[in-house]
């Protein structure tokens, strides 16, 4: 699997990714899309909330384990009672495949077994936080070596190797591109795409490192 950040500094965004620029207006924002490495004898990453699904679906990708936690899901699921709030139907699951809520909103889950222990907070953070207050450690995935490789291609495939590592990006929107021939304000604000540069800083065993990118996502 290729997470969303790579996809969009690929220049292979798609509506996945691009969901989480929806919130951008013009401008720089800090201190975006966080993501931690510790590597001892279990490999830990933590990352802030856009990085929840993705975490999820590595785990789907790579182990057979049932979920527990809350799904948020734009749309009803059949055969399963949720509760509307904040325009996303809210579904409570124990112990799951999660086979059922394909192409959710978010998947605020935790799971855990011998190898892998997920974990991930159960309410999303309000919008407007600054930099400074982004919550680094909204979940959290601890698995054993022999994910690594996997873990590394997946999200960090472009950290020299090391024993700890953070990552953060930069996002610099210098214009909005509106869809066209379109009316409806609402689809107009979730089709506009953000385009601008994406500054992304690595920061591992003491060292530093810094690409920059050229992105419409």
């Amino acid at each position: 699997m290729e997470n969303f950040i790579r996809k969009v500094l690929d220049n292979k965004g798609d509506s996945d990714s691009h969901r989480y620029f929806v919130r951008f207006g013009k401008g720089v924002f800090k201190r975006r899309f966080l993501l931690s490495l510790n590597r001892s004898k279990k490999i830990k990453i933590k990352g802030s909330f856009e990085l929840a699904n993705d975490f999820v679906k590595f785990v789907r990708e790579n182990k057979e384990i049932k979920y527990s936690g809350s799904i948020l899901s734009k749309n009803k699921v059949l055969g399963f009672e949720g509760r509307k709030k904040a325009g996303v139907f809210v579904y409570e699951i124990e112990e799951s495949s999660i086979d059922e809520f394909e192409g959710a909103y978010y998947y605020l889950l935790n799971a855990n077994d011998s190898e892998i222990v997920l974990k991930i907070k159960k309410s999303l953070p309000k919008p407007g936080k600054n930099e400074d207050k982004i919550d680094d450690s909204f979940c959290s995935l601890e698995v054993d070596e022999k994910f690594w490789p996997k873990l590394k291609e997946t999200f960090f495939w472009d950290v020299p190797d090391c024993k700890k590592a953070k990552i953060e990006h930069k996002l610099i929107i210098n214009d909005i591109i509106f869809p066209k021939d379109e009316k409806d304000s609402v689809k107009i604000r979730e089709l506009a795409k953000r385009k601008g540069k994406i500054v992304r800083k690595i920061e591992f065993d003491g060292k530093e490192k810094k690409e920059e990118y050229d992105v419409e996502a």
